[in-house]
């Protein structure tokens, strides 16, 4: 049956789908479930939506404490650039390069299982920050209840494996298994990574048309991943990665780190800068000059009215034109509010 869906649910949809705080994603899975056609044909779906709606309701309810920034000790709120969990099986490492990248107190421990709730921490590059947060361990029949609604929020994963344990391929499976029956899928696309599209005109190919009949899953997310071979200085040989794609069938982009020696550590930043396609803005006062510090961050595609939303909503709702420097435009350029950015541009702007 076709689910006929309304545009104020496709609305609400695309609303969850961006949204990070977690009292805005609350409002929008109550605008989805108000605005669903009732019908047999989203029945499974309205039963989603109100079990989804329970959870985090109980998540943002439970009690505050220790040192993550949330509601309780397994949410956390997304700061810096991006935000990136570190997942992955028992004693590969997690903790450890999590401590050495950004000076957190995760606990370390040889006995495996150590960390509980997620640990966020601050990894800096030039001057920007992205978040890592270090999760539990992943093994067969072991997901905390909590993870996946945490992964769906994230922009991206680092997957955290000791290719010198001769089970490290089975732990893959494992971890890819146990998250996939949680509707969480871990990718090799990476935004900054992708190759040009091809025009259809040039491939012969017809457009595709949307299917209608298909009912779309929002709780059904594929995060970019970035496979993190660590303990580099126990077992050196780059061949194991083939190895491990073989064995598993995965091809994520690979960096060989040791947390311990600090081999590999000063590859993951820029990788995650140019994956993620980050670009940097800063703002100046009308008719003061700009100081390049503390910039805001966005993604390639994203335009001056995005950089006006970031500063303050009203701005956004007033803007009549923004003054620009830097590479998308010539030196204090009159711009429109839907002219895009690039990194490094410096924005003035004029609301009236």
């Amino acid at each position: 049956m076709p689910a006929n869906l309304s545009p104020e649910y496709k609305k609400a949809e695309q609303a969850f789908r961006s949204a990070r705080d977690l009292r805005e994603r609350l409002g929008c899975l109550k605008e989805m479930l108000r605005t669903i056609p009732r019908h047999k044909g989203t029945e499974h779906l309205q039963a989603d939506l109100k079990s989804r709606i329970r959870q985090l309701t109980q998540e943002l309810e439970a009690p505050r404490k220790g040192p993550v920034r949330g509601n309780s000790v397994n949410t956390v709120r997304h700061e810096g650039a991006a935000q990136v969990c570190l997942i992955g099986p028992p004693n590969a490492g997690k903790s450890s390069l999590h401590a050495r990248l950004t000076g957190s107190k995760s606990e370390i421990s040889p006995g495996g299982f150590t960390t509980q709730h997620p640990v966020p921490g601050m990894l800096a590059f030039e001057d920007i920050a992205f978040q890592l947060v270090d999760l539990p361990p992943v093994s067969a029949g072991h997901v905390p209840p909590w993870m996946p609604g945490l992964l769906q929020a994230t922009d991206a994963v680092w997957l955290v494996v000791d290719l010198a344990d001769a089970a490290c391929a089975e732990q893959v499976l494992e971890v890819l298994d146990e998250l996939a029956r949680r509707k969480i899928s871990l990718s090799d696309r990476w935004p900054g990574l992708e190759p040009e599209p091809v025009a259809a005109a040039e491939t012969g190919a017809p457009p595709s048309e949307p299917d209608s009949e298909v009912m779309p899953d929002p709780f059904r997310v594929e995060l970019p991943t970035l496979l993190v071979a660590n303990k580099s200085d126990l077992d050196s040989d780059p061949r194991e990665v083939a190895v491990l794609e073989e064995l598993t069938g995965v091809r994520f982009p690979a960096i060989a780190t040791s947390a311990q020696a600090g081999a590999g550590l000063v590859e993951l930043a820029p990788f995650l800068f140019k994956a993620l396609e980050i670009v940097r803005v800063y703002t100046k006062a009308i008719g003061k000059p700009f100081e390049k510090s503390r910039p805001f961050t966005l993604r390639r595609g994203a335009t001056v009215l995005d950089v006006a939303r970031l500063v303050h909503k009203d701005l956004a709702d007033s803007l009549r034109f923004a003054r620009l420097w830097g590479s998308s435009a010539f030196e204090g350029q009159q711009v429109g509010p839907e002219h895009p950015i690039a990194d490094g541009d410096v924005v003035e702007l004029h609301a009236g």
